[in-house]
């Protein structure tokens, strides 16, 4: 065995972590990005906040699912 494997108890928890922070890093990127400076509506602007913080509030909890025993 190597020392990464062995560091977790479930083969599937390095795979959520990475998948968890990876939205996480997308949802960042997109509020860099300032979409809503492309649009006219205030309410898209709205519902695509609501998405960032929805894909990041998932990112979260996939990785805090991931870590829990």
């Amino acid at each position: 065995m190597n020392g990464f494997t062995d560091r977790f108890s479930d083969r599937l928890e390095p795979l959520g972590i990475v998948t968890g922070a990876f939205l996480i890093v997308m949802c960042l990127a997109t509020v860099v990005g300032m979409p809503w400076n492309t649009n006219g509506s205030a309410l898209v602007s709205i519902m695509q906040l609501l998405g960032i913080v929805g894909t990041a509030a998932i990112g979260a909890g996939l990785i805090w699912l991931a870590r829990t025993e």
